[in-house]
């Protein structure tokens, strides 16, 4: 890990505050920003999702799907955590805790975006740094590879139904055209756009032209993701400090998501006789979010000063200690796989 990665949670904590600060000195300069937008996409963010997902996206071979048959059971774990267990176990512990245990503390209409926030983490399985979480915990890294494209293919078509789906059972109305330009947005555009960077690279003769294009990308998804949080504390700045609480109320429920869904997918790890290289990273992908896509639909849906765009930025600063933290356990129970 580099410098800026190792030490990403803390520089996401001090561009909260960074944000949070500037926010409330200059509230007039976040309005600004957030009214240049076209079809409900916010044009600064979308240029700073861009530089967080571009430098992902190049990395992914989809030419390693075909590798896919050669360890099934690693391949199914991730899939069923992702796609039948993690969006609906978001979902209830959403539901539970704002319309239940919260619901005396929060308004009703904050509640729903709360859990519409929470839901769209839940259905975006990470993309980007899986790539450093299997590198930590020694992970094969071309049955990773092969995960992340298989992961990012469904992704695709699979991303909007759920979404709309457990959003409209939260009493939510979905705009589907909003919904399904995000993903073309977020998803089928930067893939597309790495695929045919990928290729002119590799048809390079210089065998490390991608890795050094990679390199030189990489800082720039660091920046994109701190201006992000900084864009996107700006603009809750004010609700923030009116509900200090807020951040917290939010925090339990996706700690309680992030630990339960590690838990499930590594002990059906071991009950599937998975080897720790393949098990680890099945796991992670299984727990990690896509969170750049998360926060891009969030604002699309319900807008930058919604309790749903401050719930997928939550997520963003629980995750990376927790993902942290179930690396060092995932190499400190390496023994219990063969």
């Amino acid at each position: 890990m580099g410098f800026f990665e190792r030490y990403l949670s803390v520089w996401v904590a001090l561009a909260i505050v960074a944000g949070v600060g500037i926010g409330n000195l200059f509230p007039d300069l976040f309005s600004g920003i957030a009214a240049f937008e076209y079809a409900h996409v916010n044009l600064v963010i979308a240029v700073l999702i861009w530089l967080m997902i571009y430098p992902m996206m190049v990395q992914i071979d989809f030419s390693a799907v075909k590798d896919v048959g050669k360890k099934p059971k690693g391949l199914l774990l991730t899939l069923v955590i992702n796609w039948l267990i993690k969006p609906f176990t978001m979902a209830l512990l959403g539901w539970l805790f704002f319309k239940g245990v919260f619901a005396s503390w929060v308004s009703p209409q904050s509640a729903t975006e709360y859990i519409g926030g929470m839901i769209l983490l839940g259905v975006a399985p990470c993309t980007a740094m899986v790539f450093v979480w299997s590198q930590l915990t020694k992970g094969d890294p071309n049955y990773t590879l092969v995960q992340v494209s298989v992961n990012d293919i469904i992704m695709v078509f699979a991303f909007a139904p759920i979404a709309a789906f457990l959003l409209g059972i939260s009493e939510i109305q979905v705009p589907w055209q909003t919904l399904l330009l995000s993903v073309v947005l977020y998803v089928v555009l930067p893939l597309l756009a790495g695929i045919v960077a990928r290729y002119r690279l590799q048809r390079n003769a210089d065998a490390d032209a991608l890795a050094h294009f990679v390199a030189k990308l990489k800082p720039w998804s660091v920046v994109g993701l701190l201006a992000t949080v900084v864009l996107l504390f700006g603009f809750q700045a004010q609700t923030i400090i009116a509900q200090p609480l807020v951040i917290l109320m939010i925090a339990i429920p996706l700690l309680i998501q992030s630990y339960g869904i590690f838990a499930i997918a590594y002990l059906a790890a071991k009950q599937l006789r998975l080897p720790h290289n393949v098990a680890a990273p099945a796991c992670m992908i299984g727990t990690s979010n896509f969170f750049e896509l998360a926060v891009a639909v969030a604002i699309s849906l319900f807008g930058l000063h919604s309790g749903a765009a401050l719930a997928t930025v939550v997520g963003v600063l629980v995750e990376v200690p927790v993902m942290l933290s179930l690396v060092a356990f995932a190499n400190r129970t390496r023994h219990w796989f063969s």
